[in-house]
């Protein structure tokens, strides 16, 4: 068994105390409780299942890029310009951890093929703004429509609590240090 709040060299790891031992995720202590034990394939499960739900949710998309030439990459830059239009090359390098040389060919393409326009910093010239254009916005929502019924879809199967409860697990999976802006950058929109 596990204790998912500590880690040890062999991953989670807290003794069986017995009493949760053959019951899966739904014998398991509740969140809130002060330990919730989980075995170590009820883990590898839910990393198996993130595995297969990224590759169907982000199926949809992959063909419209593709269709156009484009990839996850240019997806990923063109949903976090779109949710933060007017965001600094900084910024959008800050939220997807690649390099700048990686960024610099991902946005050219994009701006050579019109999603998005930059536009200097009003304040320091030298800095560059992004902003999806018209043509850009609509392939946004084209890029978003199936990802957001596969979602609502998915979320009325569930259940209000089950999402809670998604939402929260996947906030877990986010670095500590990072939550709190991606938090408040939510509560922006």
């Amino acid at each position: 068994m596990a204790d998912i709040k500590k880690h040890t060299s062999q991953g989670l790891g807290a003794k069986d105390d017995g009493q949760a031992s053959g019951r899966g995720l739904q014998g398991a202590a509740t969140a809130g409780s002060p330990l919730l034990f989980l075995r170590e394939e009820e883990l590898r499960q839910g990393i198996e299942l993130l595995f297969y739900a990224y590759r169907d949710f982000i199926s949809d998309p992959d063909e419209i890029l593709a269709a156009e030439g484009l990839g996850r990459a240019h997806h990923r830059a063109i949903h976090f310009v779109g949710r933060n239009q007017g965001m600094t090359v900084a910024e959008l390098l800050d939220i997807l951890r690649i390099t700048k040389q990686s960024l610099s060919r991902v946005l050219k393409q994009l701006v050579d093929d019109g999603y998005i326009e930059q536009k200097e910093g009003t304040n320091d010239r030298r800095q560059r703004l992004l902003y999806l254009t018209d043509k850009g916005a609509a392939f946004e929502r084209a890029l978003s429509a199936p990802q957001r019924d596969r979602m609502a879809r998915a979320y009325r199967e569930a259940g209000p609590e089950a999402v809670a409860g998604f939402r929260q697990v996947l906030l877990g999976l986010i670095d500590e240090d990072d939550r709190a802006r991606i938090l408040a950058a939510f509560s922006q929109w």
